[in-house]
């Protein structure tokens, strides 16, 4: 059940042309199991439990330019749990994620308010591009 590689690339640029990032860009995509989930997410977030979406974005030296935007980990036991939950194909809530990861690699953030309605509506406008309804809506 885990999407194609042609499917999280249109995924990813589609955030990418959104998100208004013209330059290169290269980013790597792995998907996980619940163990190795967990593991990723105790290791670098310390939070002891498989998460859906883990963004790695890349961390140059001062000076250093590259296309490269960093890694996405998806873990799939996790996407398919919450889409059926949530009562959407998993494929949609692959999209979803992949739009999401992609853009906290480019920067983007929910930490506050203003910063998640600001995100949220921009993956909402990129999955509609795709044909995706909107993740948000109860």
């Amino acid at each position: 059940g885990v999407p194609t590689s042609a499917s999280f690339r249109r995924w990813t640029e589609a955030a990418l042309v959104t998100a208004r990032h013209r330059k290169p860009a290269e980013l790597s995509i792995r998907v996980v199991g619940a163990r190795e989930g967990r593991a990723l997410n105790r290791q670098y977030r310390g939070k002891d439990y498989a998460t859906n979406v883990l963004s790695f974005p890349v961390e140059l030296p001062r000076g250093v330019t590259s296309p490269l935007l960093g890694d996405l980990v998806i873990c799939a036991p996790v996407v398919v749990r919450e889409a059926r939950e949530q009562g959407k194909p998993p494929r949609n809530h692959y999209a979803h994620l992949t739009v999401h990861g992609v853009l906290h690699l480019l920067g983007f953030d929910h930490q506050n308010e203003r910063d998640a309605v600001r995100m949220e509506a921009l993956e909402t406008r990129i999955l509609a591009e795709l044909g995706i309804a909107d993740p948000y809506s109860a």
